[in-house]
């Protein structure tokens, strides 16, 4: 085999593994998990998980446009999904930030009598 096959062969393995790697996150992010009254996180440490969440993905996102970018992958489906992925995660907390100062403003505003 020529070092031109090679290489190509390898880059198809890269892009199959990142696919593969994709598609797990994806499905670990849509399937709900079930807690138990015992073991409920509070609202804090949920809204922490959450936003580090967002966080991992925006740096994700920030690597996949970089690694592009350079050179180092031509795939730019995957790069579109991630990208894709991290923005509409941002909106969504964005949408529940907003929720939640609406309900403060709401609350605050309220009669004390």
């Amino acid at each position: 085999m020529s070092d031109r096959t090679i290489s190509g062969v390898l880059a198809i393995r890269a892009d199959v593994i990142a696919r593969s790697k994709a598609l797990r996150e994806a499905q670990s992010i849509s399937q709900p998990s079930v807690v138990t009254e015992g073991d409920a996180p509070s609202f804090t440490q949920t809204l922490k998980a959450v936003v580090a969440k967002v966080n991992e993905t925006q740096q994700q996102e920030d690597m996949a446009t970089e690694s592009y970018e350079r050179g180092e992958t031509n795939d730019i489906a995957t790069v579109a999904l991630i990208q894709n992925r991290a923005s509409v995660a941002f909106e969504a907390t964005l949408q529940v930030r907003n929720k939640l100062l609406s309900a403060y403003k709401d609350i605050m505003n309220m009669p004390l009598g």
